[in-house]
């Protein structure tokens, strides 16, 4: 069985994004970016929501190619480019860069996913993972805590019908002062 991996960065006051999907507030520092890029190497499958999708892949898959790339950006953008990714949504038709696009029900194939051998998938977008997060099928979160509050937005957590129990896996500190922590479902 698969471990589902929900991570990203967010502010202080628990916001992916600010109002009108304003990331500005999030600036990566190298040792951030990092984090992230290994994070990614260790990822069998990404599953995105169509706007995280949409974001990505309209930088990504030539970011290893911006004459200002930093060696880790290219090894991201290769990386993510190379890797098999899924993306949940019912407006969008098409997809590329190694994904498949899933239209119909997302727990479902999310449920099916987990079950299925292979190494870790991570999962991005608050209404693709608040899905998953309702459903019980998120076994691990990561986030990256900015020193940042930003008052309102799309906020990291979604409304639950009843408690996760977590426990506490890493806590470490970045020179740029961003606090990374993960946690485990306790089940």
């Amino acid at each position: 069985m698969r471990k589902l991996i929900y991570g990203m960065n967010l502010t202080l006051d628990g916001y992916i994004a600010a109002p009108g999907d304003d990331i500005g507030w999030s600036v990566p520092s190298d040792e951030l970016f990092q984090f992230w890029s290994d994070q990614l190497q260790a990822t069998d499958l990404s599953l995105y929501g169509r706007k995280l999708w949409q974001t990505m892949s309209s930088y990504w898959p030539t970011g290893d190619q911006q004459p200002n790339a930093t060696p880790a950006e290219i090894e991201f953008a290769r990386r993510w480019r190379d890797m098999s990714k899924v993306v949940f949504s019912s407006t969008i038709d098409e997809v590329d860069w190694n994904t498949r696009l899933v239209t119909g029900d997302a727990v479902a194939e999310i449920t099916r996913l987990k079950a299925e051998d292979g190494g870790p998938m991570d999962i991005g977008g608050a209404t693709l993972a608040g899905a998953a997060m309702r459903a019980g099928l998120i076994d691990e979160y990561v986030l990256a805590t900015a020193p940042v509050l930003v008052g309102s937005g799309t906020p990291f957590f979604t409304a639950l019908d009843s408690w996760v129990n977590l426990n506490l896996v890493e806590t470490r500190t970045l020179p740029c002062g961003v606090i990374l922590t993960r946690y485990e479902t306790r089940r």
